[in-house]
């Protein structure tokens, strides 16, 4: 079966950097869709950025310029980078894997979810 698992937030000042990791297993990582989404309390889950079977990147405005989703497909790890953090960033994230090769962009359409690690900017 299918588990991610993240790993990596914690509380950062406005300005700093946080790496966020996520662990895979249980699917054919190299050639599938992954992602990062956020959520805050009482919002609506976020899309951030994705990376699709072919390595091709998409990322949010509100992230662009910033942040980063690096991919290790020897050791099925994804990653985000986020850079010049914001207090607005403050969310739980979440990192999704869906069998699809192309970039997904809606939450219900991925499949796999991990558990969420919490990022605090203030």
């Amino acid at each position: 079966h299918v588990q991610l698992v993240e790993s990596g937030g914690g509380s950062a000042q406005p300005g700093k950097s946080l790496r966020l990791s996520c662990a895979t297993s249980g699917f054919t990582f190299s050639s599938n869709c992954v992602a990062w989404f956020r959520q805050a309390p009482g919002k609506e889950r976020e899309f951030i950025a994705n990376i699709d079977g072919g390595g091709r990147t998409t990322y949010a405005d509100s992230v662009k310029g910033r942040f980063t989703i690096p991919k290790d497909n020897a050791k099925s790890m994804l990653y985000l980078q986020m850079n010049n953090l914001k207090p607005e960033d403050t969310a739980m994230y979440y990192c999704a894997a869906d069998e699809e090769y192309g970039g997904l962009l809606l939450a219900y359409e991925y499949n796999y979810w991990g558990q969420g690690t919490q990022v605090t900017v203030s």
